[in-house]
């Protein structure tokens, strides 16, 4: 380590004693409609730690650059970027003259992208989003196209969640330990005030961290970045909500060196697309900076984003054909108003201090702080000793009465017996009580006074039979990050950061509304005697609202990070190569002692470290002004989630037997060609990871052969994949030419082939054979067969054409149609285990169990393709000197009905099961889907004063 730091330390001071050439760079920065001088434009020198901001005249300048051919990028909020080859020569003052910036269309576009964030595809508490927020703006056609177009059907950049990419705020990772996602809701809202933004796709070097195989997005809020004035904008849509109003002011630098940025948002729906998806959040956001002189400036930045939204249930294809592709089962009327048993509230603040010091004109170093704390809830509805309140529960469809069959003790007699009587009934039933009966659950939890006669005259709250509760959980997380960047020669930069993460979590079911009654008992009514105890510490509690129940513990997480950077640069070659190093140390404390599990769920568990090292380089290999080829590889380990290492965390201390870091090798390659008729690129990308750990969550109904006997399993189970491999190959193609001055047109191509690379094994645990002398109840199933069968989440194949009017009296009309294929069922595991074809009555296979058969049964579902047709336009004008935009945007043109994910329910676990299911034609466990948003628009309009 002395070594490590004694090279470092020489590294700096020969930084710091670089000979300086002198050479001079200069220019004014205007706006292209106006010709109005813009001021704080960030004027960089790419490779270099040399940036500046235009003056109040619009104005640039650089005393000292090095020598030979550079890149000048000039990046302003809402307008697009201007990349400058320039050659300085010793003793030369290049003057660049008059440049003028064009208002960027993402600009308004950005402000109507639809982000799918709901993540229900498994029922928990999972605190962040899966779907990717990396905008694409000002980049190529094909990232655009994944962003605006294709993200409404849940299309991911080369397959990747948005775990493998890391998203940064002012230097500090933003991703949360639990799952390794960044919760968008965080920020949500702030769109103005977070357009600053630089990515870096794939494993392609980043200046702020070592980033993962899918890139790297950092968010820039210092103050004096932003565009100076004030920006009103109005928002109409009929997607997850109805309006919103935004403002954004910003001071611009001041003589004594202030400069400060606020903003202001609010979002409502009543009614989202999807029936009974309210919406309703809140933004605020302050920065403010102090240059204190020409090396030293401190940035203040905190926001507050507070947010709840109503969920959309999956639905099985007999429930959408008995309703329609918008059917919500969470919600039901309750006094005439739409009330939706299942949100999610983000309510995070976070606040941050960073600390921008130029050594020197080669050398910087940024250094950030942020606390953030707050908490993230998911609403749902318990219940004892009651019937599902949800209207779509299995027994209360008509396949429950049409998928009979006769049985003899259990065993298949090949009988189909059909109940078409009930059947009609149930559906009656069904379509008349389609969604939650609020009242129904308020009355369950009253009991009849009666008289002395034997008569009602009245009811009185009673012991709750349905409650309303939230899964909490309550973070808080210091964060301390640095990044020191110099140029150590002409032709060599240095980038060295490092970053140290401290959380403690707190997991707990909270108790909101007892639904009319006076208290709930905190026990888990499938069990007797002290395995009925949430916790053997305060037996039979009775639960108020506001109380804690159920489960209650936390998770305490220790993280560092440390990254170092190398990029060189010459006349026909560049190339980088980058080493990281990352520590997690995680940890568990029960707080109950639950009934279940006595000797291994109170108190704290062991610590547990993981360590892991990161490589990567890449080479961009310039034929000549117009042509490159690009390189990147990586190969690095990774630590497993929170929710992957503790798979029982609600009840137990149990640690995943065998888990490891997983291990991922990433290569990709590109061809580039930029003309100024046209840009193109072509890439293609490989992509495996292995010994992945992947822990999920179902209800299992029936006995499971545990390899050494037999378990009952009729209860809530986690089931957790170890050894699981994915490989992710394909290309991708990025296309745009000018037919002419004012027509443009784009083309866009995802081919993809994302598969599961090994059969991994699968372990259940099952709390219903917990015992004292089975304290960790987990049962190996073996390996499932999950080689070559498809991964789940997204498309696999895009394709998009563009075709982009923009008139020269500042109107702008476009059109682009996307087909999307190739998008795959989330299989269940243990349908693809050995018990799959055993009889766990006798513990033999089914006679009836055949390899076609089978194959039938097991394949896995293909979603149909789906074509999007979308159209955006919009006109801007000057008015009394102000800037006036409209845009419009109308997705899915011609409604078409699709699907954006789904699973399989686990609930069939072996083969008469499903075989008799499936063969009655109206399976009672049928897959279970997502749909997307059908035809819909966002409607934007603004004012830049």
């Amino acid at each position: 380590m002395r070594i490590i730091i004694t090279l470092f330390l020489l590294l700096v001071q020969n930084s710091l004693s670089l000979a300086q050439n002198q050479a001079a760079l200069y220019g004014k920065v205007i706006d292209s409609k106006s010709q109005i001088p813009l001021e704080h434009v960030v004027i960089s020198i790419q490779n270099s730690s040399l940036m500046q901001l235009t003056s109040r005249d619009g104005t640039f300048r650089f005393d000292v650059i090095k020598l030979g051919k550079n890149l000048v990028l000039i990046h302003s909020q809402g307008y697009k970027d201007q990349l400058i080859p320039i050659e300085i020569r010793e003793g030369i003052f290049l003057d660049l003259g008059t440049i003028a910036l064009e208002e960027a269309q993402t600009f308004e576009q950005e402000s109507g992208v639809i982000l799918l964030s709901e993540s229900d595809l498994s029922d928990d508490n999972s605190n962040s989003e899966s779907t990717s927020g990396l905008l694409q703006s000002a980049k190529d056609a094909f990232q655009q196209a994944a962003a605006f177009n294709w993200g409404q059907a849940r299309f991911r950049i080369r397959g990747l969640d948005s775990e493998n990419a890391t998203t940064l705020i002012n230097g500090v990772a933003m991703n949360k330990v639990y799952d390794g996602r960044p919760q968008w809701g965080d920020w949500g809202g702030l769109n103005d005030a977070t357009r600053n933004q630089e990515f870096s796709i794939g494993t392609a070097p980043s200046d702020y961290t070592f980033g993962g195989i899918l890139g790297t997005q950092e968010i820039n809020t210092r103050a004096s970045a932003y565009r100076t004035g004030t920006r009103i904008t109005f928002s109409g849509t009929n997607t997850n909500y109805n309006w919103r109003m935004m403002a954004t002011y910003a001071s611009g630098r001041n003589a004594q060196g202030w400069s400060y940025v606020v903003s202001a948002g609010k979002r409502l729906g009543l009614d989202g697309y999807f029936d009974g998806t309210t919406y309703d959040g809140n933004s605020a956001f302050i920065s403010v900076e102090k240059k204190i002189n020409e090396q030293h400036s401190l940035n203040f930045t905190g926001f507050y984003t507070p947010n709840t939204r109503g969920k959309n249930s999956p639905n099985t294809t007999e429930v959408t054909q008995l309703t329609n592709a918008t059917y919500n089962s969470y919600w039901g009327f309750q006094e005439g108003k739409k009330r939706n048993a299942r949100t999610k509230t983000v309510d995070e603040p976070i606040i941050m201090l960073n600390h921008y010091f130029k050594i020197n004109d080669k050398t910087t170093l940024n250094s950030s702080v942020m606390y953030q704390f707050g908490k993230i809830a998911n609403t749902n509805i318990d219940y004892q000793n009651a019937n599902s309140p949800d209207p779509t529960y299995y027994r209360k469809m008509p396949s429950y009465y049409s998928a009979l069959y006769a049985s003899d003790n259990g065993e298949f007699s090949g009988a189909f017996t059909p109940d078409f009587d009930n059947a009609e009934k149930s559906k009656q039933a069904f379509l008349t009580h389609f969604q939650i009966d609020w009242n129904a659950l308020y009355a369950a939890n009253q009991h009849a006074i009666v008289d002395a006669n034997g008569i009602i005259s009245g009811y009185e709250p009673a012991k709750s039979n349905y409650v309303l509760y939230e899964d909490r959980t309550d973070d808080q997380t210091l964060s301390l990050a640095s990044t020191f960047n110099t140029q150590l020669t002409e032709h060599v930069m240095l980038t060295a950061g490092g970053a140290f993460k401290k959380l403690k979590s707190h997991n707990y079911q909270n108790l909101l509304d007892l639904l009319g009654g006076t208290y709930f008992d905190d026990i888990d009514v499938y069990y007797n005697g002290n395995q009925a105890q949430s916790d053997l510490n305060n037996p039979n509690r009775q639960v108020k609202v506001g109380e804690q129940y159920g489960y209650n513990y936390n998770y305490f997480v220790t993280t560092l990070d440390a990254f170092t950077q190398f990029k060189f640069t010459y006349n026909k070659v560049d190339f980088y190569l980058a080493q990281s190093f990352a520590s997690a140390t995680y940890q568990r404390e029960g707080l109950y002692k639950n009934g279940i599990y006595e000797t291994n769920s109170f108190g704290k568990s062991n610590p547990i470290t993981f360590e892991n090292f990161g490589f990567k380089g890449g080479l961009t290999y310039k034929i000549s002004g117009k042509q490159a080829l690009l390189f990147n590889a990586a190969h690095l380990t990774k630590a497993p989630t929170l929710r992957n290492t503790f798979p029982n965390a609600r009840l137990n201390n149990a640690v995943v037997e065998g888990i490891q870091n997983e291990n991922i090798s990433s290569l990709d390659a590109s061809y580039v060609f930029r003309s100024p008729k046209l840009k193109a690129r072509i890439t293609g990308y490989y992509t495996l990871i292995k010994d992945a750990t992947q822990t999920s969550f179902f209800y299992a109904e029936g006995i499971f052969d545990d390899g050494a006997g037999y378990a009952k399993t009729d209860a809530f189970v986690s089931q957790t994949l170890t050894h699981l491999n994915k490989k992710n190959v394909g290309g991708e193609l990025s296309l745009e030419y000018p037919i002419n001055p004012t027509l443009k047109t784009t083309v866009a191509v995802a081919l993809g082939n994302y598969t599961y690379a090994s059969n991994p094994n699968v372990s259940i645990t099952n709390d219903a054979n917990a015992s004292l002398e089975n304290p960790n109840p987990v049962f190996d199933f073996g390996t499932a067969t999950l080689k070559n069968y498809k991964q789940p989440g997204s498309p696999q194949q895009a394709f998009a054409l563009g075709l982009e009017y923009r008139d020269p009296k500042y109107w702008w009309i476009g059109a682009n149609i996307n087909y999307l294929t190739n998008a795959y069922i989330d299989v269940s595991p243990i349908a693809r285990t050995a018990i799959f074809y055993k009889n766990p009555a006798s513990g033999f296979a089914f006679p009836e169990a055949t390899e076609e058969r089978a194959n039938v049964l097991l394949q896995q579902e293909k979603f149909d393709p789906t074509t999007l047709l979308n159209l955006t336009g919009g006109k801007s004008w000057r008015v009394y000197g102000k800037n006036v935009a409209v845009f419009i945007s109308v997705n899915n043109v011609l409604d078409a009905t699709y699907k954006t994910g789904g699973y399989e329910q686990a609930r069939n676990a072996n083969f008469r099961q499903r075989d008799q299911d499936v063969s009655s034609g109206t399976p009672n466990f049928d897959n279970k889907y997502f749909y997307g948003y059908g035809r819909t628009y966002f409607v934007n309009i603004s004012f830049n004063l």
